[in-house]
């Protein structure tokens, strides 16, 4: 446990990075240190820049330093890189504030080996952000073998060796400036820029020194090469510093630290997907851990892809050309045509329990399986694209479902697998032979490279084990450009993945959950609460006896600064609105709101569309209206984004339209003047038509009772509440917030209003268009 030096009693005020708490700051934490004691969970709801941050990380660390406490860290999961920044500078406040006697409180943020690994980010030694992933797996396969049992050598060695490759480069001649050591994050490391190697193999010197200082019984904190617990925050820039710059792998030495840690911040696969717990972050799952998943809100779709499982097509060649070259010595040793490999595949083929026969239907039934899949595809393409092979760019993404959506029943291809004589067993048993064939071609072949066989055996595998009712199998085609392929091809223009989609990660999330000690769930946007228990698997863990406490924290700052509106005009469906571009009234209704907010507001505005298409439309339309410069959001890489966000932050007033479902309405902090009006255009449901939405609207009717609701109306009005949440951030900012859409205005059978929170149900006042204008004027007169 890490222990406070100094008092031998903790208080959480002691912790708190600022002179007072918000009273409902002090209720949040005082929440959550108590329910945290009886193992169980706070569900907080707070409106944005009401302090969450501060808010849980105060109770956390409380719990950690207490002395009477069995919490030992904090993990902090965030799906928003600015919310993560949140948490450092808060971890950074409050370690500015805390007592004088007390050490701080030490942290780290789990970052990629592309951010860590010295060679990736100076992209020498044959390794870059591309592939710096199989490169590390590689060069740390082939250090273990050296160096493991019946090995060559020691790790202490190839250390040495690598130390003296470098400083003997000045008795070759090879340079008159010295030797040319490898620097990063602004610190020199004792290696050279060039991988080095021993007796004609390639190893990491990092990895080895790290192994070199790693105790053979005892705890690998022993081979993190500098003391850390005085540090307080380590950023990665500090660890690659730290480690680098003593020779040892930063990657492996974040790895070392994380149990050590009393604050990790990290994202939510570092706690929810299966393969990164199981590899590298299993150490801070467990009851003695506090943890805070921030961004609550998205917790459920987040861990619905994590928990999801598919394999590509490619994949699945790449997968069977591993096969055939592990079967193929044996076949041709069997022939009478010798091979140096055949004997090493037998030996580990024993040592696996795997037989060659068993190989040899793995890779017949992937074989078989990409020859299904083509003719499904094909069929598929043939029927909804007349002539598609004329022009492949044509394309679009597409989902083929493998059964009825609204039916749960045995998909297509299991019953295809089935009649070709290929039963379950062939499904689960490629999950042995694709580790198998991985672990003996990484033995014989000595290039660098990620093996398909494993994941496409895991993903075989999980078709078979996953029931019907809430997992959903479906071909899923993704928009690529492969030149490799034939022009007529549709694998040119495809990579086409079988997907098993678990429509009701509930269960999953309860899981994990349940596996800590206790925390924080929080977000600007939970309400309906009740809802959120149920989708979230929270409802189960009360049931299981670990206790759930609420709490809801409005807007705290004055009312007076803002002014709340909710538009009473025709419903924004497709069905009343038509495509973009279409004349008619509901548009036209929606451009005059909008046009009315961006007129009548100074400084910047910011319009939410239920998608891009319709984000683009209004863009062309305000365009023509408005007297402000008019800006449109793409979807587009993070850099396009950034840019974006200075030109509308920079200068005088304008406008930014966007999706409603895009990356700029949740999660970017428009403090300050940074922005002075929000308008929601329509409720952002994601597209009901999609086999796979259909398939979790049916398994949420199943298992909630009202699959429309829990499934797709809760989650919309939720991002709604995100983009209207950016306007007041502060107790001195002032601003507009405007729902645009007659759901949200009154009471109607398809109505969003009663899933607002009640504060926000009395501030979003219900008024006509033609009263718009005067609200807007009114306060904007009184404000001013």
């Amino acid at each position: 446990m890490a222990v406070a030096t100094g008092p031998e009693s903790v208080t959480w005020q002691e912790v708190f990075g600022h002179p007072e708490a918000y009273p409902e700051q002090a209720d949040g934490i005082e929440t959550a240190i108590a329910t945290a004691r009886d193992d169980g969970f706070a569900v907080v709801e707070g409106a944005c820049g009401t302090g969450k941050t501060m808010l849980a990380l105060t109770a956390g660390i409380e719990l950690v330093r207490d002395p009477d406490s069995d919490y030992e860290r904090v993990f902090v999961l965030t799906s928003v890189k600015q919310q993560l920044r949140q948490f450092e500078a808060d971890l950074r406040t409050i370690n500015e504030n805390l007592p004088t006697e007390w050490k701080p409180v030490s942290g780290l943020t789990l970052v990629g080996k592309a951010d860590v690994c010295p060679y990736s980010r100076e992209r020498c030694g044959g390794i870059d952000e591309s592939s710096v992933y199989d490169r590390c797996e590689g060069l740390r396969d082939r250090t273990r073998g050296l160096v493991g049992d019946g090995g060559r050598t020691s790790a202490e060695a190839l250390a040495k060796d690598a130390r003296e490759q470098q400083t003997g480069l000045l008795d070759t001649g090879a340079t008159t400036a010295g030797p040319s050591y490898l620097e990063t994050a602004d610190e020199p490391t004792p290696y050279p820029k060039s991988m080095p190697e021993y007796e004609d193999v390639e190893y990491c010197p990092f990895y080895a020194n790290f192994l070199a200082d790693l105790p053979d019984d005892g705890d690998p904190i022993e081979a993190v090469p500098f003391e850390f617990d005085d540090k307080g925050l380590i950023t990665p820039e500090d660890l690659v510093s730290l480690a680098a710059g003593a020779g040892s792998c930063p990657h492996s030495v974040m790895g070392a630290l994380l149990p050590h840690l009393e604050v990790v911040v990290g994202n939510y696969y570092h706690a929810f997907d299966p393969t990164t717990v199981g590899t590298f972050t299993g150490a801070l799952v467990d009851d003695s851990t506090f943890v805070i998943c921030d961004e609550a809100h998205m917790l459920e779709p987040r861990v619905r892809d994590l928990v999801s499982v598919g394999v590509g097509d490619r994949t699945l060649r790449d997968a069977e050309s591993e096969f055939t070259r592990v079967i193929q010595p044996v076949e041709f040793d069997d022939a009478g045509k010798s091979t140096a490999d055949a004997d090493l595949v037998r030996g580990e083929l024993k040592e696996a329990d795997v037989t060659l026969r068993e190989l040899k239907e793995t890779r017949d039934f992937i074989r078989d399986l990409r020859e299904e899949l083509d003719r499904r595809v094909t069929a598929h393409l043939d029927t909804e694209y007349v002539g598609w092979r004329a022009d492949l760019t044509e394309l679009a993404d597409e989902e083929i479902p493998l059964r009825d959506p609204e039916e749960p029943a045995v998909d297509e291809l299991t019953e295809w697998a089935e009649s070709a004589g290929y039963d379950e067993g062939t499904w689960v048993r490629a999950e042995a032979t694709g580790s198998a064939v991985a672990h003996i071609l990484n033995s014989v072949e000595e290039d660098d490279k990620r093996r398909a066989a494993p994941a496409a055996g895991r993903a075989l595998a999980t078709w078979a084990y996953a029931d019907h009712e809430k997992h959903f199998r479906a071909i899923d085609l993704e928009r690529t450009w492969d030149e490799m392929e034939p022009p007529e091809s549709w694998r040119r223009a495809y990579n086409a993945r079988l997907s098993v989609h678990n429509c009701v990660p509930g269960e999953a999330i309860a899981e994990r959950l349940g596996d800590f000690g206790g925390g924080v769930l929080m977000s600007a946007t939970l309400e309906p609460i009740d809802v959120f228990r149920r989708v979230t698997g929270l409802d189960a863990l009360a049931d299981d006896g670990r206790p759930i406490a609420e709490r809801t924290f409005g807007l705290g700052f004055p009312e007076s600064n803002r002014a709340s509106f909710a538009v009473d005009v025709p419903k924004f469906t497709h069905s009343n609105r038509g495509p973009p571009g279409e004349e008619n009234e509901t548009r036209l209704a929606y451009t005059d709101a909008a046009t009315e907010v961006c007129q009548r507001s100074p400084g910047n505005v910011l319009v939410g569309m239920p998608n891009y298409a319709e984000a683009e439309w209004m863009a062309s339309v305000l365009e023509e209206r408005v007297d402000k410069p008019v800006l449109l959001d793409e979807a587009s890489d993070d850099g396009a984004t950034e840019d974006l966000k200075r030109d509308f932050f920079g200068g005088t007033g304008k406008v930014l339209v966007t999706s409603l479902r895009g990356t700029l309405t949740e999660g970017v902090d428009y403090s300050g003047d940074k922005l002075s009006a929000a308008v929601v255009c329509g409720v952002p449901l994601i597209n009901t038509s999609s086999p796979r939405t259909r398939a979790v609207k049916t398994a949420y009717d199943k298992e909630f009772g009202d699959g429309f609701e829990t499934a797709l109306t809760v989650p919309a009005v939720r991002k709604a509440r995100q983009a209207i949440g950016r306007v007041i951030r502060g107790t001195d900012e002032v601003g507009v917030r405007v729902f645009v859409d007659a759901r949200y205005a009154r009471d109607s059978w398809n109505g969003v209003r009663d899933y607002l929170p009640a504060q926000e149900r009395d501030e979003f006042r219900p008024v006509s268009p033609d009263m718009l204008g005067f609200g807007l004027d009114q306060f904007w007169s009184f404000v001013d």
